[in-house]
């Protein structure tokens, strides 16, 4: 009767740990990013139900701008794209987010959302 050794290889463990480590790191970094994507959309969703049928880009903006202020949001108002589809205002965003991952590796992220969704 043979008996087999089971467990784990030294290099099985070291390889399968960096592999998780750089899983995580990814993790941190993509994080902050995506949280603030979707308070964006969170907060362009309120502002299209807010708004009235007749108010304009800049009141939109403005109101927006609120929002940003109490999510704690770097995103300008200027770069909503704002209209009317059927009487009703959609608010839309679309931008790309740059991570910086090690040395002159970086990740690249692009976002889109809409107040219809």
């Amino acid at each position: 009767m043979k008996k087999y050794q089971a467990g784990v290889a030294l290099s099985g463990l070291v390889f399968w740990g960096f592999i998780l480590i750089m899983l995580a790191v990814l993790g941190m970094k993509v994080t902050p990013s995506a949280i603030e994507y979707f308070k964006i959309v969170k907060d362009i969703k309120a502002v299209a139900a807010q708004a009235g049928p007749n108010a304009t880009v800049a009141d939109i903006r403005a109101s927006f701008d609120r929002f940003a202020d109490v999510d704690q949001l770097d995103f300008p108002s200027k770069n909503l794209i704002i209209y009317k589809d059927q009487g009703r205002v959609v608010v839309d965003v679309a931008y790309e987010k740059r991570v910086h991952l090690f040395y002159n590796v970086s990740l690249l992220i692009e976002y889109k959302g809409s107040s219809r969704e």
